[in-house]
């Protein structure tokens, strides 16, 4: 199905929908590397990413050693070996894995984090995006980009941001912190149109609790809030959903086929 511009593909189980969206990935991948010499993706931490990482480092043919790896968002004041910290989660399920050309971190404990935020974004700059591989919040948000500060015309590219209730909640219910207080309050995003400036998007929300923001995303106004309806204005973005999460979408047939 396709609404806007935003291929929307349904799966019966999260496994099945991580192993295609990893197929499908892994397959862009190898067409980008045999016109370029590397290729720049952005990866998403959060458990929805679970089964799409783990079969992606199992794909076949991927050049890795072609491949400049970057993620979307940072705590700030979080360890940076603790299970919780963003970096460590990709570390530990896909860079430790796979022979990686090179991973950039965005550093949560620098000293200085407006010259962290320009750090990154020079890096970002640098090395044009290729491949953004996303979540959907339950709040909607993509990255750190919650609904106060999802600005779809956002000018910075890298920024630090407060986090709202839902967000920090989201992160008890995902079982990442026992306590609604052991959360950050603040963190480091890319923004919107940094996200959006990727050539594909691929975007995997498995899992019930993301059914009301899956319903935002296809079924809302495109406005920022509801960050997560501006995929439906990218044109390469695949939206991976399980049963669970395309729970409350009205009939499939009611919508347009892609």
């Amino acid at each position: 199905m396709k609404v806007d511009q935003l291929e929307i593909q349904i799966f019966d189980t999260r496994k099945e929908m991580g192993e295609t969206a990893a197929k499908m990935v892994a397959e862009k991948i190898r067409e980008i590397q045999d016109t370029k010499e590397f290729v720049n993706i952005i990866f998403a931490s959060a458990p929805s990413q679970n089964e799409f990482l783990a079969a992606l480092k199992e794909e076949k043919g991927v050049k890795w050693e072609k491949i400049n790896a970057f993620h979307m968002d940072e705590y700030v004041g979080i360890a940076a070996d603790a299970p919780q910290n963003f970096g460590y989660f990709l570390k530990v399920r896909l860079f430790d894995h796979v022979p990686v050309h090179s991973v950039s971190y965005l550093d949560g404990n620098a000293t200085d984090l407006e010259k962290e935020c320009e750090r990154y974004s020079k890096l970002l700059l640098d090395n044009p995006t290729d491949i953004v591989c996303m979540g959907i919040g339950e709040n909607g948000h993509l990255a750190f980009n919650d609904p106060h500060v999802a600005f779809f015309d956002d000018p910075l590219i890298v920024k630090q941001v407060e986090l709202d209730h839902a967000c920090r909640q989201q992160q008890v219910n995902d079982e990442c912190f026992d306590t609604f207080d052991e959360v950050p309050e603040t963190a480091l995003t890319l923004t919107i149109p940094t996200l959006l400036k990727a050539k594909y998007a691929f975007c995997i929300v498995p899992g019930e609790k993301k059914a009301d923001a899956i319903y935002h995303t296809v079924e809302e106004e495109i406005r920022e809030e509801f960050p997560s309806t501006i995929l439906r204005r990218h044109p390469n973005a695949i939206l991976f959903i399980d049963k669970a999460s395309s729970g409350k979408l009205k009939e499939i047939s009611s919508y347009s086929q892609a």
